[in-house]
């Protein structure tokens, strides 16, 4: 008869063994959840994790033009303010990128719930890929919430003369930065431990990557110290986009972040696919 039901095609029928995998490309749906939740999970709290660490920049911003930028004191040939301003917004969004990707993980291992993260069918690359691009994006609006209000901060400005650098830069440190901050969450086994590189790590080599100074400015010994520091590319390339002015070639800080980003990104990697301290 016309109007039963076809009989279900062989098609349908289909079972697929056990351990073969069924998404044999890239799974977009699956990375693009958990991407999404990794945002939204910020952003329910963006008061604490986009506003605050705003507002904090910008008190650094206001203590160091009070104290510094008002007596006509000029670095790299542009006054102070506009030289530290670059260096303000970059050294929030990378401290932000560590704190979330290291939050979303460490958080899931320490509460129990790191089985959210192991069994739905997405590949290992897949998850460090979600985690690096939420912490990357909670980094932009940290870094575009700083921007707007220095745009309006009195004798500063803070418009890009290089956009590309500005992007890549800013993008490259707080992908370094998301990375350094899975590894981490892999490693500790409490926020104790977390907080340890973030405080003796991250906290120093980023204050003491040429953020409130020129290298024209230290000694040659502090100078060869800073050159070792992923951070001072990551920052002198930032601010070039800005006062189209470095502390060193671009070519050197492009070549640093791309090396570092792939290397961290196959530790990484390597940590998540084989459950070191995960899976246990």
């Amino acid at each position: 008869m016309a109007d039963q039901n076809p009989l279900p095609s062989s098609a349908s029928l289909i079972r697929h063994e056990p351990g073969v995998p069924v998404i044999r490309n890239v799974n977009w749906a699956g990375m693009n959840a958990l991407y999404m939740k990794e945002v939204r999970r910020f952003m329910k709290v963006q008061l604490q994790t986009v506003w605050a660490p705003a507002l904090t920049t910008l008190l650094f911003l206001v203590i160091f033009t009070v104290a510094l930028g008002r007596g006509g004191l000029q670095v790299m040939g542009v006054p102070f303010a506009d030289f530290v301003a670059p260096g303000l917004i970059i050294m929030g969004m990378v401290q932000n990128s560590f704190q979330n990707s290291t939050t979303a993980l460490l958080s899931a291992k320490v509460q129990g719930t790191i089985v959210d993260y192991l069994m739905p069918p997405i590949s290992s690359g897949e998850l460090l890929f979600a985690l690096v691009a939420s912490s990357v994006t909670r980094s932009l609006f940290v870094g575009f919430t700083i921007w707007v209000a220095m745009m309006f901060w009195p004798g500063v400005n803070v418009m890009p003369h290089h956009l590309w650098a500005v992007l890549f830069f800013g993008i490259a440190g707080s992908a370094m930065l998301a990375l350094l901050g899975i590894l981490t969450a892999i490693w500790a086994e409490k926020f104790d431990h977390a907080a340890a590189v973030g405080n003796f790590v991250v906290a120093p080599l980023s204050l003491l990557s040429g953020t409130f100074y020129s290298m024209d400015h230290v000694a040659p010994v502090f100078r060869a110290i800073s050159h070792v520091n992923p951070f001072f590319y990551a920052i002198s390339g930032f601010r070039y986009g800005f006062l189209a002015a470095a502390d060193s070639p671009l070519a050197v800080g492009v070549a640093v972040m791309l090396g570092l980003n792939l290397a961290l990104a196959l530790i990484c990697y390597r940590g998540l696919r084989q459950g070191w301290k995960i899976k246990a």
